[in-house]
């Protein structure tokens, strides 16, 4: 028998949130039912909103950072069942692609459909999300803004049920990815500099992956005293609202060094922030890019002579260039033993009518991680 739900849905770029009842398919083959528990409200979504991340239909579910309970699994399924804890994976790890295989599940084949007309379609060409008569597309074949969502388990982690919930929906994403950034793609290692250009809610995990990894000076950089001052609790040695005060300092503080790593991590990145970005980075060091910019956004403003001959290197990550099968349940073990600062991250708890306030919220700076509490 069809599930029907009610899920926060857009009609369409530049409009609210509206809250719709959706209906879903009983699990087909490979498909898992979930029961909603939290849902991490991240800039990514709001991305989606403004245009900068083009979608191809609406409406589009939104949410894809979130945990819940498995109420029915479909045929084929085996890596979940009735009852399990789990965590969702915004990229998807198959586990037998070339990427997954290699220990790259962050580039898992799969995630390479997350965006296309597929995304709200079986892969038998039924619609299985539909408001109404009309159907529905999801964020990263996710849609975690609805109370029960109908997923691919290999968009699933289970996790051990005696982790709270909250703290399981944002190591799905925000988490990993900041602290990926900081250990997988930066490879931050002891007594380096680094710095965090922008601690929202992938950010502020980057500053705790820097400063888990051993780094003597983390340097928090945001224009929000809030996000500062909550960077300093999460392992920032220093920080500067701008990366234009930084530059003035960080030469003095490193005497001379610069810093072995730059995190750019803005809500929005754009093209005139990868040379100032650049400039804090020391010889031979690394600049991370850990954010979404605009789609069509092309240009980029680089000094080409100083990042050859100061043997510099620009990168980009997704998913902090981790394993998310590996990755989440590490982090959650970490988070167990207090190595992690996980329900410092949780500004404000939302319900899912209050969707449109808790991203006002964001925007007008007050909140490192919203959730939707179910």
């Amino acid at each position: 028998m069809p599930t029907t739900t009610r899920t926060a849905v857009l009609w369409g770029p530049q409009q609210d949130w509206k809250v719709e009842e959706m209906t879903l398919d009983d699990p087909g083959p490979g498909e898992v039912l979930v029961e909603m528990a939290y849902a991490g409200m991240c800039h990514s979504d709001e991305h989606v909103v403004t245009g900068d991340l083009p979608v191809p239909h609406f409406p589009f579910v939104g949410g894809h950072e979130g945990s819940g309970v498995v109420t029915a699994v479909g045929p084929g399924v085996n890596l979940v069942s009735e009852g399990d804890h789990v965590s969702m994976s915004f990229i998807p790890a198959c586990g037998h692609c070339r990427s997954c295989s290699t220990g790259h599940q962050n580039l898992c084949d799969e995630g390479a459909k997350l965006f296309d007309n597929q995304m709200m379609t079986r892969a038998a060409g039924e619609v299985s999300h539909r408001i109404g008569d009309t159907e529905a597309a999801r964020f990263a074949q996710l849609g975690t803004f609805s109370e029960k969502i109908l997923v691919s388990q290999s968009s699933l982690v289970r996790v051990e049920p005696d982790l709270p919930l909250d703290i399981v929906a944002l190591v799905s994403c925000g988490v990993a990815t900041g602290v990926g950034s900081a250990v997988h793609r930066a490879e931050v290692r002891p007594g380096q500099n680094v710095a965090v250009i922008g601690v929202g809610g992938v950010g502020i995990n980057a500053v705790q992956g820097a400063s888990v990894a051993g780094a003597r000076r983390v340097i928090a950089i945001d224009p929000v005293e809030f996000k500062r001052e909550k960077a300093m609790e999460m392992g920032a040695t220093h920080t500067y609202s701008s990366v234009e005060e930084a530059l003035l300092a960080v030469p003095e503080l490193t005497w001379g060094e610069m810093c072995d790593s730059v995190i750019l991590s803005p809500g929005v990145v754009t093209g005139d922030m990868v040379e100032p970005s650049l400039n804090l980075v020391s010889k031979g060091g690394t600049l991370v890019i850990t954010a979404l910019a605009g789609m069509l956004e092309s240009d980029v403003q680089l000094n080409l002579f100083m990042l050859a001959m100061m043997n510099k290197a620009v990168k980009g990550t997704v998913f902090g260039s981790g394993n998310p099968r590996a990755d989440i349940p590490e982090l959650l073990s970490m988070y167990r033993e207090g190595v992690l600062k996980l329900d410092q991250l949780i500004t404000n708890r939302y319900s899912l009518d209050d969707v449109n306030q808790g991203y006002q919220d964001m925007r007008d700076g007050k909140n490192i991680r919203g959730v939707i509490e179910f």
